[in-house]
């Protein structure tokens, strides 16, 4: 299955936070990092990892450790804010950035920054907060895919049915990781009932 939809009290209650307008942003914040640290453990469940040896104060015993290598992709601005979670609990991840832009009038997007590691051989993470239409996220994982990485996965706090399809139609094996899944897109290529813009709402802008 693509699509994983996080099933959890507390991601609900975050969630939840996420959406109400007269949340301030500081507090908005909070909660959007609750809920990627919920993302991260998901995202990362099925990385690979190999046996070591290691001493207890008591004894020595057979511990694991991560064997893979894997690529943080956050898509600029709104998916810096989910960064961190990443990198703190990931320590040794490479980053990569990718800014992309919406037109206004059709909704899709085109690429204005791109800096990325070598991804020959590595598994590559894309995570931004909203899936919409799912534009933004398939021109990058196109690119991932064009730089080598060896495996892409998408990691979003809300996502839209149109933009889960469009992902699984151009790219079936990757896998979609997101807290909540929304009823539809309104006329704006917006999420309903959405949470309105999270960068805005994320920087206070």
């Amino acid at each position: 299955m693509p699509l994983h939809v996080i099933d959890h009290p507390l991601a609900r209650h975050y969630m939840t936070i996420l959406r109400d307008r007269d949340t301030q942003h500081q507090d908005f914040r909070v909660a959007a990092d609750r809920l990627t640290q919920f993302l991260a453990i998901e995202a990362t469940r099925g990385l690979a990892d190999e046996g070591v040896k290691i001493k207890t104060p008591l004894e020595t015993m057979e511990g694991s450790r991560l064997a893979e290598k894997i690529v943080i992709v956050p898509i600029l601005r709104a998916g810096l804010g989910m960064l961190q979670v990443f990198v703190d609990l990931l320590p040794e991840v490479a980053v990569g950035y990718v800014g992309m832009e919406r037109d206004a009038a059709t909704a899709e997007a085109a690429s204005y920054y791109c800096k990325l590691p070598p991804l020959e051989g590595r598994r590559a993470l894309v995570i931004d907060p909203m899936l919409a239409t799912g534009g933004s996220a398939e021109a990058v994982i196109e690119r991932l895919h064009q730089s080598g990485a060896s495996a892409v996965d998408m990691a979003c706090i809300l996502a839209a049915p149109e933009g889960v399809e469009r992902l699984e139609k151009s790219f079936p094996e990757v896998q979609i990781f997101t807290a909540a899944l929304d009823r539809e897109l309104n006329a704006k290529a917006y999420i309903l009932p959405g949470l309105g813009d999270f960068g805005d709402r994320l920087y206070g802008t």
